[in-house]
């Protein structure tokens, strides 16, 4: 272990003890979280279930207004925010819940993508709501709802000190999960396809850091429109091509989906030989799960924000499919890869990036080089999209003041996360995303019934209106 990794390591450490406090052996924030999911989804009447069609015919723009007050339009919105989501952790993030959790890990990882949904659904559709325009530029996210929101419910003071602690994590954490674990994760991939073609150069991950900090660096310069850019190329794309491959195994494996599925709920209520037990598998999966889809944390409503929307809830409505597709659908398919395949193996020392990659090529040889460029630009679409959710809460703290100081950490931070160990990395990373959990969540929860009412009056407006695209009939929100 280097003198980084031990002062990082010690860091990380003296965070974990403190934020990762346990109850019955779950952490409180996992708990924090999930019981907040829950209480949502009852709240807003299962909007992440009836919701789905009105929110695909947004996505394929029925109700696009170009004249609307916004800087990017809602597909760019959810391309920015799921490349800060759909990634890594939808790649390696699933090999390590199976590590480290079993199979059994993967339902509890689908649970917190479907709890997600609603709660995706409440920070966009708040995002959208106090979102304010300044010198043209439009500004949103948990900072600007969490102060108004709660200064409106006579709550100012709170609001300011939740809206600020927020702020700082969220810069902080930009730089742990949406940075430094997406180089550390890609620059492993990098180094094993290196490996293989004799290449030293390319194994040495100095190099890749190097490469990786000038790409980003030339792409943040640009602002949220190139950003958004960026991403709405690469995401569909590559997105793409994974599933295709992800499909293709699992086709040539049908026969073997009742046996995986069996032993993934057998192993969620009766696992073996897995730290915790029931509740070790529980922690694993939701955790991942947190950690894929980034709900509850609030830092993709800070891209939804900036859309071209008159109606708060009906971006709230669009934000919602992330989860799904994000969690529900590429983690899962990522997980039968590797368990279909039958790479994974109890107690295997192979994990992460390494584990998945050896599942697809086990199939499909050509992914080998495949995975290894698929896992680069999720990598890149992820740190990029990152990069403005701190950029905003930097913003929010300080204006313009020292921002090309967080920009070169920023930068240093794609080359450190090269070269830092994997454990300590994952171990930061889950820190800092869970911790923006705790002032957003309280405020989802404090301003939860504004939100239903809202969606009542969207929902009562669109059935009454002679739409040519009307969402299908569904439940008002339940009045709790």
């Amino acid at each position: 272990m280097t003198h980084i990794d031990r002062g990082f390591d010690l860091g990380v450490t003296l965070l974990e003890r403190t934020l990762f406090l346990k109850l019955w052996g779950m952490p409180l924030i996992v708990l924090w979280l999930l019981g907040g999911s829950v209480y949502l989804t009852l709240r807003m009447g299962f909007i992440n279930l009836w919701g789905l069609g009105h929110a695909l015919a947004v996505l394929r723009g029925d109700y696009d207004d170009p004249d609307e007050v916004g800087e990017v339009s809602h597909f760019q919105a959810v391309a920015t925010a799921m490349s800060a989501t759909v990634g890594l952790g939808n790649i390696a993030g699933v090999a390590i819940a199976l590590q480290l959790g079993g199979p059994g890990a993967i339902l509890w990882m689908t649970v917190a993508g479907l709890l997600g949904m609603t709660t995706k659904f409440t920070e966009c559709t708040l995002a959208q709501q106090y979102r304010i325009v300044k010198d043209g530029q439009v500004l949103g996210g948990p900072m600007y709802y969490l102060s108004q929101g709660l200064a409106e419910r006579d709550l100012k003071p709170m609001g300011q000190l939740l809206a600020g602690t927020f702020a700082i994590l969220c810069m902080v954490g930009a730089l742990g999960g949406g940075n430094m674990f997406q180089a550390n994760q890609s620059s492993m991939a990098v180094a094993s396809l290196g490996v293989q073609l004799h290449w030293s150069w390319l194994s040495d991950p100095r190099v890749y850091g190097l490469i990786l900090s000038l790409g980003v660096a030339a792409v943040i310069i640009g602002g949220l429109q190139r950003i958004a850019q960026v991403a709405s190329t690469i995401v569909p794309t590559m997105v793409g091509l994974y599933l295709s491959a992800a499909l293709w195994i699992v086709f040539h494996h049908l026969g073997d989906i009742p046996t995986v599925m069996g032993q993934i709920w057998d192993a969620a209520w009766h696992p073996m030989a897995i730290e915790g037990g029931i509740v070790g598998v529980m922690v694993q999966g939701l955790q991942r799960g947190v950690f894929s889809n980034g709900a509850g944390t609030g830092a993709a409503a800070i891209a939804h924000a900036t859309t071209k929307n008159p109606e708060p809830v009906r971006e709230g409505i669009v934000a919602l499919v992330e989860p799904l597709i994000d969690t529900v659908i590429i983690c899962n398919l990522t997980a039968l890869v590797c368990l279909l395949t039958g790479v994974y193996q109890p107690g295997s020392r192979v994990s992460g990036i390494e584990l998945t990659t050896t599942a697809f090529a086990a199939e499909i040889p050509a992914m080998t080089w495949g995975l290894a460029i698929i896992v680069c630009l999720f990598s890149f679409s992820t740190i990029i999209a990152c990069f403005y959710y701190g950029e905003a809460c930097w913003r929010y703290l300080l204006g313009e003041r020292g921002l090309i100081v967080y920009k070169l950490l920023y930068i240093l931070g794609c080359f450190g996360g090269t070269i830092i160990g994997l454990d300590t990395v994952i171990r930061f990373s889950d820190i800092m995303i869970f911790a923006l959990g705790i002032p957003n969540m309280l405020g989802l929860l404090l301003l939860s019934n504004q939100v239903a009412r809202s969606l009542d009056k969207y929902w009562q407006t669109l059935r009454s209106q002679p739409l040519s695209h009307s969402p299908h009939d569904g439940p008002p929100a339940a009045k709790l």
